[in-house]
């Protein structure tokens, strides 16, 4: 077991009817807030009217800068950080999946910087200081209402790349799952898959393994990624299923999951920026589709011992093979795609693929070679 340092500063209220605790919390950092939201289910679901009136009650102005896409792209993310500048907001209020909560960690960070936030992603700047960020989550996936990372894609560059930095942790965060109660199968499928990857990239890279409590805590959360999605799709309604699912996302990448590991990565998330940034689709698809196939590179590099551990743990299968159509099999009854075909992906563009996400790849440092990426993908046909 490695050593680690664990921080984790982000206030969570979690349960049903707590939006409107978050005017309070917001009022204690500023008086105008830029509120970021993406296209409109907030409106559709209540929580736009119910957040609203808790920063309104609490004194807290706001200026809305709705459309955040999917995935978050920099044009707009560049105009929420113009908005801020220009209307003097002291404090970002996301509500919202992931996607709309990157998106609003990116201009914190814009607002309070002299260069384009782009900078911050590519690597000539890094993330000192952010407008205070207050959010309400509605689609647990990410994690990204708990970490201090943000993703954004840069449409002319077609890059998907990532920010980091402490300033970045939300103030509070307001977790209530009866906000995600209309959800849709597809968002829930795409979130699923979202949680279990965040879970498996280091259980399955770290160079040290003999860490027995987090390859637990790993295992206690991808089986209940796995029991909430089934409960859900077989009952909408299902409020501690959904309760389950939003804190287990959230526990999934807020760093617990990984303390004491060594030498971990993430090639699945590198490989599937790729395929988001080139097809605008959904993180969770794309990661349904490259994780079965990293499996079976993984499994004949490196041995079959973690497929085997993990198969055991949470799906109750025997083999590194079960362990692998397991994860096929659980995606599958989620509704999300396994293979390239299956969301229209030729196989013919497996070379741009692989050469796009070598731009990450360097980046982040890691040894992967675009051949090994092909290696992947060509699995994934």
């Amino acid at each position: 077991m490695q050593n680690f340092n664990f921080f984790n500063p982000v206030r969570i209220i979690f349960g049903r009817n707590t939006i409107a605790r978050l005017g309070p919390e917001a009022a204690k950092a500023g008086k105008k807030a830029l509120l970021v939201y993406g296209g409109g289910s907030v409106k559709q679901n209540g929580v736009y009217n119910e957040l609203t009136a808790a920063l309104k009650k609490s004194g807290v102005e706001w200026v809305e800068h709705a459309g955040v896409k999917p995935n978050p792209v920099l044009t707009h993310t560049r105009e929420g950080v113009k908005k801020a500048r220009e209307n003097a907001c002291d404090l970002i209020v996301a509500a919202g999946g992931g996607s709309v909560i990157d998106e609003a960690k990116a201009i914190a960070a814009g607002a309070k910087y002299s260069g384009d936030v782009w900078d911050f992603f590519c690597g000539k700047a890094a993330v000192k200081d952010a407008l205070p960020l207050f959010t309400v989550l509605t689609l647990p996936a990410t994690g990204s209402e708990m970490n201090a990372g943000c993703v954004v894609t840069n449409e002319e560059l077609a890059q998907k790349y990532s920010a980091h930095g402490g300033a970045l942790f939300p103030r509070v965060s307001v977790l209530d799952p009866e906000t995600t109660l209309s959800l849709p199968p597809a968002q829930v499928a795409n979130g699923a898959v979202d949680a279990i990857a965040h879970l498996i990239e280091s259980y399955f890279t770290t160079a040290d393994r003999d860490v027995a409590v987090t390859d637990e805590v790993v295992h206690a959360l991808a089986r209940s990624v796995v029991a909430a999605t089934t409960r859900i799709l077989k009952d909408p309604k299902d409020y501690d299923a959904r309760a389950s699912m939003m804190w287990s996302a959230t526990l999934a990448l807020n760093g617990l999951a990984g303390c004491g590991y060594g030498g971990t990565s993430f090639p699945n998330h590198v490989i599937e920026h790729s395929l988001s940034a080139l097809y605008d689709i959904a993180h969770g698809a794309g990661l349904a589709i490259v994780m079965p196939a990293w499996f079976k590179v993984h499994l004949e590099k490196a041995g079959p011992e973690r497929l085997e551990k993990f198969g055991a743990a949470v799906f109750g299968v025997k083999g590194a093979a079960a362990a692998i159509e397991a994860f096929e099999k659980f995606f599958r009854s989620a509704g999300a795609p396994v293979r390239l075909s299956e969301a229209g992906i030729p196989a013919a563009d497996i070379p741009r693929i692989a050469k796009n996400a070598m731009g990450l790849i360097t980046l982040w440092g890691m040894k992967l070679t675009q051949a090994e990426v092909e290696e992947v993908l060509r699995k994934a046909e």
